[in-house]
């Protein structure tokens, strides 16, 4: 599925955070969008992922407009993390990624309320998925652990796994590898290769250049609410438009 932002303006009271911002996602590639802090990357993902209804322009899976509802935004195959992690501190991993499973289990009342055979059968499914994605993340399967009491990078990796779990087209990362060393950023980027190895698109921010550039198979760099540039990661590295305006000539050298 393609994701797309054509012409998306947001404005909070008198402050335009975003100025017709056009994005694409295609099915099965590894977007990165760069900017300064307060360029409004954070609002344009809110806008995509539904938390905001934009002001003007609109927001399109595979030419359907998504509506500014979250959960109807997760259904149709749009999934994301947080910039600050947003995990159910006083539950286990396997719960917590049960949670980003439980829009795809369907039953019916009489099931629900009577716990019967398709109820039961559904929720040990719904177990072996949240296990497997569990695994695929590079957690412990069994899940038994508090998300309070895993380690950091282990905690952004039970996001990522609870996000997986609602079988998303398209996975939106905010700041995956904030405050992690240089050896969980490695596992964070092999694991992002395996995510869209599966075909799953993938959208990052990042404020690691480095990260971002050797990642991504297209940039998108946003200063102060507007798209400044757009294209292959090489080509946004070095035109000048981006060194003056964010990366500076020695980031851009490096």
């Amino acid at each position: 599925m393609t994701l797309t932002a054509e012409g998306v303006s947001m404005t909070f009271g008198g402050l335009m955070a975003l100025d017709d911002a056009t994005v694409t996602v295609p099915d099965g590639r590894i977007v990165g969008l760069i900017g300064p802090n307060g360029a409004g990357k954070t609002t344009l993902f809110n806008c995509l992922t539904g938390l905001y209804a934009p002001t003007s322009g609109r927001v399109l899976l595979d030419g359907r407009p998504l509506a500014a509802d979250p959960a109807q935004v997760t259904r149709s195959g749009v999934a994301r993390t947080f910039q600050n992690i947003r995990l159910f501190s006083e539950m286990s991993a396997l719960d917590n990624v049960l949670v980003g499973r439980h829009t795809r289990i369907r039953q019916g009342l009489l099931s629900a309320l009577w716990h019967g055979p398709g109820l039961r059968r559904s929720e040990a499914e719904a177990a072996e998925r949240a296990r497997a994605e569990l695994a695929f993340a590079g957690l412990d399967p069994d899940g038994h652990m508090l998300a309070r009491n895993l380690a950091y990078g282990d905690q952004r990796r039970l996001e990522i796994a609870r996000a997986l779990a609602s079988d998303p087209s398209v996975l939106m990362l905010d700041e995956p590898t904030a405050g992690m060393n240089g050896r969980e950023t490695a596992a964070i980027r092999r694991l992002i290769g395996a995510i869209r190895d599966r075909g799953i698109a993938v959208v990052v921010i990042e404020h690691d250049t480095k990260f971002i550039f050797s990642l991504c198979d297209h940039v998108y760099v946003l200063v102060r609410g507007r798209m400044l540039v757009d294209g292959p990661p090489e080509a946004v590295r070095t035109d000048p438009r981006v060194i003056e305006a964010y990366l500076g000539t020695a980031e851009c050298s490096k």
